[in-house]
């Protein structure tokens, strides 16, 4: 499947080719942090079938294994973008926030899932509406 995306400001953009099968959302601490959410989802892309416009900035994240991971984000609005092997890519792990068919890409699997927020699996239960709107519920 043919991806695009972008960061917020529009600086930085990208396409890729991915197999929709393979699209995750991880739980781990880190994808935590990085991404300013209790997880992220994310695809895989080859190398070869990514192409970048812009000149993204990285931020090389060492793991709980010990491998090296470039974050790569825009300089100007800071949107993480996808993460790559710092030296010799053979792949890029797509966010999928900034994908433009994000909404086309439900995910296969969850992984980190002990370190996964206890309160997701009651968002349904949660009043919701379709856009922003001045409603809090009331306080306890």
């Amino acid at each position: 499947m043919k991806i695009d995306g972008a960061c917020h400001c529009g600086l930085v953009s990208f396409t890729a080719e991915i197999d929709p099968s393979r699209v995750m959302i991880c739980h781990c601490t880190d994808c935590q942090v990085l991404s300013g959410s209790p997880m992220r989802a994310v695809v895989a892309a080859p190398i070869d079938r990514f192409a970048v416009r812009g000149q993204p900035k990285s931020y090389v994240k060492v793991a709980q294994s010990g491998n090296r991971r470039a974050q790569v984000f825009c300089p100007e609005c800071g949107t993480p973008l996808y993460a790559t092997a710092p030296e010799n890519p053979t792949s890029v792990v797509i966010r999928l926030g900034c994908v433009r068919q994000r909404a086309q890409l439900k995910p296969a699997v969850q992984i980190w899932q002990h370190s996964a927020v206890p309160w997701l699996a009651g968002l349904q239960g949660i009043p919701a509406t379709a856009e922003q709107q001045g409603f809090l519920p009331p306080s306890p």
